[in-house]
């Protein structure tokens, strides 16, 4: 089988969907190997250069020219002789020859539908028309979670029998053991305290950040933020200035995912209460990682927190600051939970996700 990917995001992306788009290929082309994983875009970068360099995935140029993505890519990957076209943003090809490919497309989330006021007029506008089209155009819908599911047949009409759910796995070095000499390492590198909470994510209205931070005030409690900063930044930054919070959060920069793996295993608690995710990554992160989590009982987070992590009202700031409290109190209570948690993620392992997509695959041919 010969499979093509839409690989933009593979190449150019280092978070959220560049992570998504390098996992599956990586796991599909260990645990399938026996075919032709084909990755198109116009240019490549070094981001996934160890999948790259795998004997059964190759990169291809797309033809060159304007909206060569959306015009061109789906008949390159006909002449390619792919089987199936994989769009793994949320966006297929416009443009096919008679030639028969099957089309499989993953949405991740419809956010910019439930919270507008996150995104442009303009972007909205563009993201619906693309996700409907490429919905419509599909032989299959992947959706990352029962959340995104109800969301897809909601709002862009499209029949269940449609959407299959495949969960998301994370980067391997969450699943692996790290030793307490590079551990040790880490924390000295960023001068982490004895003791922290951890945030990991975009520093953005969505993921409430700032409602973290207002649960730490009044404690002694240390925060580590990990994430790109947005204009929402000067918000988290005013209010730390004006409550003299600056010696009690810490904000890291410049960190690799192997040093963000050994962050996440030195935490006492990982604290995520967005208000609504996809899926939500970092929570199966911390999973792995054997850290217990807060999140929020919204969207579908409590898909990927499972039944022993700790839900929140993201709004009320309170109810996180008693969270918080109580677990950073009670270690045997935080170690319970944490087990727990690790015996629930297994099921986002790297084989059982891999088998789900090839089945998937195999169905449509």
């Amino acid at each position: 089988m010969k499979i093509a990917f839409d690989a933009k995001r593979f190449f150019h992306n280092t978070s959220g969907l560049g992570n998504y788009s390098r996992d599956l290929v990586r796991i599909l082309a260990e645990y399938f190997p026996e075919n032709e994983y084909i990755l198109m875009n116009k240019n490549k970068s070094e981001r996934g250069a160890d999948i790259v360099n795998k004997p059964n995935v190759h990169f291809v140029e797309t033809s060159k020219g304007t909206m060569s993505r959306q015009l061109k890519m789906g008949k390159d990957a006909q002449k390619q002789n792919a089987d199936i076209f994989h769009g793994l943003s949320g966006e297929l090809p416009f443009k096919w020859d008679k030639k028969p490919i099957k089309k499989i497309v993953t949405i991740h989330d419809l956010i910019f539908i439930r919270y507008p006021q996150y995104y442009s007029f303009f972007d909205r506008k563009i993201h619906l028309w693309k996700f409907k089209k490429a919905a419509n155009t599909a032989d299959k819908i992947i959706a990352i979670s029962e959340q995104t599911k109800r969301d897809i047949i909601q709002y862009l009409k499209v029949p269940e029998s449609k959407i299959e759910v495949i969960y998301q796995g994370c980067h391997k070095s969450f699943k692996e053991q790290q030793s307490s000499e590079l551990t040790q390492i880490t924390k000295e590198k960023f001068s982490l305290p004895e003791r922290f909470i951890l945030n990991v994510g975009t520093i953005e209205d969505r993921k409430n950040l700032l409602n973290i931070v207002k649960a730490i005030k009044g404690t002694d409690i240390p925060l580590v933020v990990v994430g790109k900063k947005t204009k929402y930044f000067t918000k988290i930054q005013d209010f730390i200035k004006k409550n003299k919070l600056e010696n009690q959060v810490h904000f890291l920069e410049g960190v690799s995912m192997e040093e963000l793996a050994m962050i996440y295993k030195s935490a006492d608690i990982f604290v995520y209460p967005s208000f609504f995710e996809g899926f939500g990554i970092p929570v199966i992160e911390a999973l792995f990682s054997k850290t217990v989590t807060i999140t929020s009982n919204t969207s579908c987070l409590p898909e990927a927190g499972g039944p022993d992590s700790v839900y929140i009202d993201p709004n009320n700031y309170l109810d996180i600051q008693s969270k918080i409290k109580f677990l950073w109190d009670n270690e045997s209570e935080r170690k319970r939970r944490a087990d727990k948690g690790f015996e629930f993620v297994q099921k986002f392992n790297d084989k059982p996700i891999a088998n789900e997509l090839m089945n998937l695959y195999q169905k449509i041919l």
